[in-house]
């Protein structure tokens, strides 16, 4: 079973490279931001992969880290990327 899980991650980090593509070439931040999101996805996978081969409960601390990260990470390109709304409020 160790054999295919590490088949998984082989193929995982493979993937990686198409996201490295998508990178480089863009053509827009979004897309860029996208395979960035797959790098955190496929960190957080093959860490889990990898817990469960070497049975190390600690890499699946460290995963949970980068799921977290991720996901800040998304919310602060959203944040950024936003166009700037003033909502006016009327003071009454």
């Amino acid at each position: 079973m160790a054999t295919f899980y590490f088949a998984l991650a082989l193929f995982l980090l493979l993937n990686l490279f198409a996201g490295m593509w998508r990178v480089l070439r863009g053509p827009t931040a979004a897309d860029r931001m996208l395979a960035a999101q797959l790098f955190g996805t496929t960190a957080v996978a093959v860490l889990l992969l990898l817990a469960q081969v070497f049975g190390n409960a600690a890499l699946i601390d460290v995963a949970l880290v980068f799921a977290l990260l991720a996901a800040v990470t998304a919310v602060a390109f959203v944040q950024r990327t936003q166009p700037n709304e003033e909502v006016e409020h009327d003071a009454e």
